[in-house]
């Protein structure tokens, strides 16, 4: 268990799952949280980050700190995906255990799972086959952090854990037209049409998909209870274990912000992987279950995008 005064180090903490991090560790009475933004600490910066854990000394760290964005985003900057998560993952882990830290805890993506996984994917499932071609160069990074936590533990008897969220939105979420993912981009995009007046909004693909969302601040409750209750090699999924057609997603999105035009789709766009659904019986079984149900987190995501016009704009 953490101590409620122990050093706890969040990388990413401005992001979406680090600042929820951040409020969940708050929420329970831990009062030595430190954090650094990108200005002050370039995580890409092997000297930089060697020098900060050298003199912080964390006990703990969650390790949210990534650069993200959607299929488009991903295909555009292949090499850029790899070369920041990557070096950015191995720097921070390398010198948490270089400096004693207690347990760390690395934050995936269930993009790491194969194309044509199993569905529901088990945590098992890792690399027993070929990856999504629109993110590989992300998923590869992830694989080799969640990987180099494992070796770690093999090789060092370090307490390292990783976990595999789902698709994620929530507060502080990035509502970027194109380089954003599906969920705040429609968000953004079914608020413009209501403030225009558009007739019809076009999204992309047919609306087959089949995806899984899970609200940010039940990920931070999961992170906080994996950290105090879970010990392994192998991840721990983080989802809600129910899944939505996107075409139902794209009208319940609709529906909470007050679009009544037509929805068209436009069957030249990719629509990516066809099934994307975690097993999470794994931390089922550990004690843990999602509180939020999506149209109510949808909900709340849509009073973060109108009172956050920043985020808009990242």
């Amino acid at each position: 268990m953490m101590e409620k005064d122990a050093k706890i180090y969040v990388a990413g903490h401005r992001g979406m799952a680090g600042s929820a991090i951040v409020r969940e560790l708050n929420r329970q009475d831990y009062n030595n949280i430190i954090t650094r933004t990108h200005k002050e600490l370039d995580l890409c910066r092997q000297d930089a980050v060697e020098a900060f854990f050298a003199q912080e000394k964390p006990d703990y760290v969650f390790l949210a700190a990534a650069k993200v964005g959607g299929i488009i985003a991903n295909q555009n900057a292949l090499a850029d995906f790899m070369y920041e998560n990557m070096i950015l993952e191995m720097n921070v882990i390398n010198s948490a255990w270089e400096n004693g830290c207690k347990k760390l805890q690395f934050l995936g993506s269930s993009c790491i799972y194969p194309r044509m996984a199993p569905q529901p994917m088990p945590e098992s499932c890792l690399l027993t086959s070929e990856l999504e071609k629109t993110n590989e160069a992300y998923a590869l990074a992830k694989i080799s952090g969640l990987k180099y936590c494992e070796f770690l533990n093999k090789q060092y008897g370090t307490d390292y854990i990783s976990v595999m969220p789902t698709n994620l939105y929530g507060p502080n979420d990035n509502y970027h037209p194109t380089h954003s993912h599906v969920l705040p981009a429609l968000i953004r995009r079914f608020h413009e049409a209501k403030e225009a007046g558009l007739p019809t909004v076009t999204c992309w693909g047919d609306g087959s998909p089949l995806r899984e969302f899970l609200y940010v601040d039940d990920l931070a409750n999961l992170c906080v209870f994996l950290m105090n209750n879970y010990s392994g090699d192998e991840t721990v999924n983080a989802g809600t274990g129910k899944e939505l057609s996107i075409k139902e997603l794209t009208e319940m999105v609709a529906k909470v912000i007050g679009y009544e035009g037509e929805i068209l789709w436009d069957t030249s766009k990719p629509n990516g992987t066809p099934r994307k659904l975690l097993d999470v019986s794994k931390a089922t079984k550990l004690g843990w279950t999602y509180k939020t149900e999506l149209e109510d987190g949808i909900r709340l995501s849509y009073e973060d995008f109108l009172n956050n016009p920043m985020r808009a704009e990242r």
